[in-house]
């Protein structure tokens, strides 16, 4: 009983504190939903306006400075996308710590454009498409699904397949991109990539990824390759290092982008499939807003004049561009044909 004394006041104590600390009941209030070059207020409150001694706020973990619990945050400093808000706070000497999350819709609508068929092309029907690009005068193009996926270079008249290595049969190939000489090349859901010399094809090397969350798309600017993987971000890689330096959140007006695929870089805007959806996606890739939509959705019905489209097929992926000429061309899955197409905007 003697020692039950000493210990009976030690656990008591421990319990009142940790009593006191639930009692305190805090909440950052703030719009959850706003639009870009918006600001909004940032207040900390506690339930029954009990006193603290100090707090520190954190957005995105940069710290914050507030007054008297409470600032103003300007969401141009921010960009589209979802942000968290993070508060410290000491009371009773005891700290608790709040997140709340706030998201930044973009500020315009996108531009809308309808196309033009320029030429029509012969396209491997049994190419299932994931990355596309014009280079040098010849195609290039990986294709996807477990011991099916290759990578080719292609003759863009013809369709003629000139030279073509298959990947191990244990990958899913997706997207592909042509930066100083090497081939790039994504897998799927296997975390990692491969590095492939332009006019051998043999393997170099390999590169893992890092919190991206698996392969899609791919291209680059000049000094960066540029990286989709499934969500609404996009990833920019150190051709060097292969590190994923930073990621842009994709947003119009209204919502997150999700599923964005096959990628190509036009004239400073990033052009991107949308997952089985007949829709190409340009975004600016400084601030990840969505300038303009691309209806494909017709080219469906002309490839289904010709071919019999399986359901699984009939989604459009492939975009390669051909600067000096300035050519547009578009394929899709398992599709018969690649089409050379002008944009026209949508009056």
């Amino acid at each position: 009983m003697k020692h039950l004394s000493y210990i009976l006041p030690f656990f008591l104590s421990i319990v009142l504190l940790s009593s006191c600390a639930d009692e305190y009941k805090f909440s950052l209030e703030h719009k959850k939903k706003v639009t870009l070059n918006e600001s909004f207020n940032v207040t900390l409150k506690e339930k029954e306006g009990k006193p603290v001694k100090s707090s520190q706020f954190f957005v995105n973990g940069k710290e914050i400075t507030a007054i008297n619990g409470s600032f103003t945050l300007n969401t141009s400093d921010y960009g589209v996308g979802m942000h968290v808000i993070s508060v410290l706070v000491f009371f009773n000497d005891e700290s608790k710590k709040e997140n709340s999350f706030f998201e930044v819709l973009a500020d315009k609508k996108p531009m809308v454009y309808n196309y033009k068929i320029i030429n029509e092309y012969p396209h491997d029907k049994k190419a299932y498409t994931q990355g596309l690009e014009y280079y040098n005068g010849f195609l290039y193009e990986t294709t996807g699904r477990r011991g099916k996926s290759s990578l080719r270079k292609v003759e863009l008249k013809t369709g003629k397949v000139l030279q073509k290595i298959d990947l191990d049969k244990k990958y899913f190939g997706e997207g592909m991109t042509i930066f100083n000489n090497k081939i790039y090349w994504l897998t799927w859901q296997a975390k990692k990539g491969f590095i492939y010399n332009l006019e051998t094809f043999k393997q170099e090397k390999e590169f893992s990824y890092q919190k991206s969350n698996e392969g899609w798309g791919l291209t680059h600017n000049g000094s960066e390759l540029i990286k989709s993987d499934g969500t609404h971000k996009i990833w920019f890689l150190d051709p060097e290092t292969l590190k994923e330096k930073k990621s842009i959140q994709v947003y119009t007006i209204d919502r997150a982008v999700k599923d964005l695929n096959e990628l190509e870089l036009i004239n400073g805007k990033l052009y991107a499939n949308k997952y089985q959806k007949n829709t190409i996606t340009i975004i600016d890739p400084k601030t990840g807003i969505v300038e303009g939509l691309v209806d494909l959705r017709p080219l469906e019905k002309e490839m289904k004049k010709t071919q019999k489209l399986e359901p699984q097929d009939e989604v459009l992926n492939g975009i390669a561009y051909d600067t000096e000429n300035n050519r547009l061309f578009v394929t899709g899955k398992n599709w018969g044909k690649l089409f050379e197409i002008e944009l026209i905007e949508r009056q």
